[in-house]
C-alpha cells in the first residue's frame, strides 16, 4: 500500500558509500544496464512463453507490475500525484541535485547551464532556487530559449553565432567567468568548455553529462593551479531513498514546480508515441 518511486540507481544503506555523507554511489545498486536479473538469486521475474525477460536498469517500469530490489523504491508522501512525481526518479533529480547538492551557487551568483534538455532545465531549476541573479543557458538549439526562461534562464549564448570559443564569450559576458556552470549535454567539447568558462579563484564546474565511452578530457593544469575546481555527479548526488522524500516535499510545497516538465501525457498504450516524440525533440 505504499507509494514509492522506483530509481535506476538504489540505497542499500549498509556499504561505505551508503554510510558517507558525502557519496550515493551505493556499491551494492549503482546503476548497472548489464545485469537484468535479481541480485539475490540471479534470476529474473519476468517471463514469455517460458523464456526470461530481463530487468532494464533494475527497474522494469514500462511494465504494469515489477519487482524491484527494495533499495531501489523510495517511500514517498502518499498525498503526492504519482502521474506528476514519477518523473523526479531520473533526470530532473539529477539536473536539480547538480546545482544545489553540488554546485552549491551562493546567492546572486552567476550560473551557465550546458544544454538545456530536461536535466539541463532542471539544473536551472535549481540555480532559480538557489537564488543565482544569472542563469545563463548555452545550447546550439535557439528554439529551446524561450522555454529555458519558464525555468529561471536570463540569458542565452548559442555557441553556433559566435566565431570564438564559447568559454570566451561567456568570460567577457561575466567580467572573467562565471561562478558556476553545470554541463549536461554528454559531448566532451562542452564539458571542457564548461570547466574553461568558470572564474578563476572560486569558479566551480560539475559535469552531468554521461561522454562517449572514448572521450578524453583535456585542458591546460593552469586551470586548476588558478583555482578552479572541477566536480562529477551521479543522480544529483542524492541518496534515493533518504533524499527523494525530501524532493517530492519541495513539489508538494509548491517550491519545485513539476508540471512545467512535462510536455506531453500519452496512455501507457502509446508508449512508442511517446519515444517518438522524445526523438523528435518535441
Amino acid at each position: 500500500g505504499d507509494h514509492v518511486l522506483p530509481v535506476f540507481t538504489g540505497e542499500c544503506k549498509e556499504c561505505p558509500h551508503c554510510k558517507s555523507a558525502e557519496s550515493n554511489m551505493c556499491d551494492l545498486l549503482r546503476i548497472n544496464t548489464d545485469r537484468g536479473v535479481m541480485i539475490g538469486d540471479g534470476k529474473s521475474r519476468f517471463s514469455i512463453n517460458g523464456k526470461p525477460i530481463y530487468h532494464f536498469v533494475g527497474t522494469s517500469t514500462f511494465s504494469e507490475y515489477t519487482v524491484m530490489h527494495v533499495g531501489c523504491v523510495a517511500k514517498i508522501n502518499p498525498a503526492a500525484p504519482l502521474d506528476k512525481v514519477c518523473v523526479l526518479s531520473c533526470g530532473i533529480s539529477t539536473g536539480l541535485g547538480a546545482t544545489i547538492n553540488v554546485a552549491k551557487p551562493p546567492k546572486g551568483s552567476t550560473v551557465a547551464i550546458f544544454g538545456l534538455g530536461a536535466v539541463g532545465l532542471a539544473a536551472a531549476e535549481g540555480a532559480r532556487i538557489a537564488g543565482a541573479s544569472r542563469i545563463i543557458g548555452i545550447d546550439l538549439n535557439a528554439n529551446r530559449f524561450e522555454e529555458a526562461r519558464k525555468f529561471g534562464c536570463t540569458e542565452f549564448v548559442n555557441p553556433k553565432d559566435h566565431d570564438k570559443p564559447v568559454q570566451q564569450v561567456l568570460a567577457e559576458m561575466t567580467n572573467g567567468g562565471v561562478d558556476r556552470s553545470v554541463e549536461c549535454t554528454g559531448n566532451i567539447n562542452a564539458m571542457i568548455q564548461a570547466f574553461e568558462c568558470v572564474h578563476d579563484g572560486w569558479g566551480v564546474a560539475v559535469l552531468v553529462g554521461v561522454p562517449h565511452k572514448d572521450a578524453e578530457f583535456k585542458t591546460h593544469p593552469m586551470n586548476f593551479l588558478n583555482e578552479r575546481t572541477l566536480k562529477g555527479t551521479f543522480f544529483g548526488n542524492y541518496k534515493p531513498r533518504t533524499d527523494l522524500p525530501n524532493v517530492v516535499e519541495l513539489y508538494m510545497k509548491k517550491e519545485l514546480e513539476v508540471e512545467k516538465f512535462i510536455t506531453h501525457s500519452v496512455p501507457f498504450s502509446e508508449i512508442n508515441t511517446a519515444f517518438d516524440l522524445m526523438h523528435k525533440g518535441e
